[in-house]
Formats: structure tokens, sequence, C-alpha cells
């Protein structure tokens, strides 16, 4: 069985997170929940990336950037070694962010998507929030994108309401997730996927 884990980025993945970076932009994908690394294609170096999405979990570093505290981590399949997707999870959210954005970020990279891993990456997700000390998360998507929607729903995301996000004009989906609930509720169905 294949089995997956979490990782915070470092400079010793530097070329598999490009890598993943890029196929994004090959396959004309959004990216979400890499945490700043995506920086890298608005012409910073991958130091300068991967110095911003780390320092984004201390306070003052954050709010100087008038953005949420976050931790990302990237989702490693065991068996390649390979980055699957990445997922972000915010606290001390900014007032923005408490309306649309929310607690968690994700994604999988485009080669490896409708195999159910994001699910998975939520789940990890929602033990490193519960670590934090969250106890409910908000999450969105676009209204278009139903596998997101169905990733969501599939933990336990209860949608709060449909509205049109002012950042960026689309009609989006905002869940809820209890974090202990979804955890205790799915941990039999995605343990055995966890490293």
């Amino acid at each position: 069985m294949t089995k997956f884990y979490l990782e915070m980025p470092s400079i010793k993945r530097k070329n598999e997170i490009i890598d993943f970076i890029n196929e994004f932009v090959e396959y004309n994908s959004d990216i979400n929940g890499t945490g700043s690394l995506d920086k890298i294609l608005e012409g910073y170096t991958f130091e300068e990336a991967l110095e911003r999405c780390l320092n984004l979990q201390y306070e003052e570093y954050a709010r100087k950037l008038n953005r949420s505290k976050s931790k990302t981590f990237l989702l490693i399949r065991e068996n390649d070694n390979k980055i699957i997707g990445s997922i972000n999870v915010r606290w001390n959210l900014t007032e923005e962010m408490k309306k649309f954005g929310g607690n968690i970020g994700y994604c999988i990279r485009p080669t490896e998507r409708q195999k159910g891993y994001n699910k998975i990456n939520l789940y990890l997700g929602l033990i490193e929030a519960q670590i934090l000390g969250l106890q409910k998360v908000m999450l969105d998507c676009d209204v278009n994108n139903i596998a997101s929607s169905k990733t969501m729903e599939s933990l336990g995301g209860i949608l709060e309401r449909t509205e049109i996000d002012p950042y960026d004009g689309i009609l989006t989906s905002i869940y809820w997730i209890d974090v202990p609930q979804s955890i205790n509720k799915y941990k039999e169905e995605y343990q055995k996927y966890i490293k």
C-alpha cells in the first residue's frame, strides 16, 4: 500500500520543488497551498521564496507582510520519495483571510490528480491544524472546482456560503471542518495511508 507523509520544505529538495511548481505552469493549472514557494514564478530566487515560506510561521514576519501565520508542508509519497502535493495551514487569520482563503490551502500536482491523494493531503493537514490548536478550519474553492469541493466534503466539510471573492471576482464556496471530529471520524479510512 502506498504511504504518504508531510515534510517541511527545505533546500535539500530545491530541484524537486522547482520541478513541482513548474508542472503547474506546464499544465496551465492554478497553484494553491505552497506558502510562497511559488514566488519563484514572480522572479524570487528559490532561496528567497523558501526563506519567506518558512518565516511566515512567525508573527512579526507575517504581520509585516500583512499575511496570516502559516506552515507549509510538502506531501511526499514514500515509495518513490516524490513530491505529490503541498498544503498550507494558517492561523491568526487576517480579516481578509477570515472571509476568503481561510485556514487551509492545498494542491496536488497535475500529473497525480484523480487518485484520491488530496484527501490524504487534507487529512494530514487537519492533523497539523490540530497540533496548532485549531478546532475548526475554514477552506474555500472556486465553485467550479468540483474535485476540491468533494475533497472537503469527504472529510466532513460543511458548506457555509457561496459568494464572489472580491480579490479575484470568482464565485467561491466556503466550507468549515470540525478538526477533532474529522480526524476521529476518518481515522480508519486514512491512517493506513500515513507513514
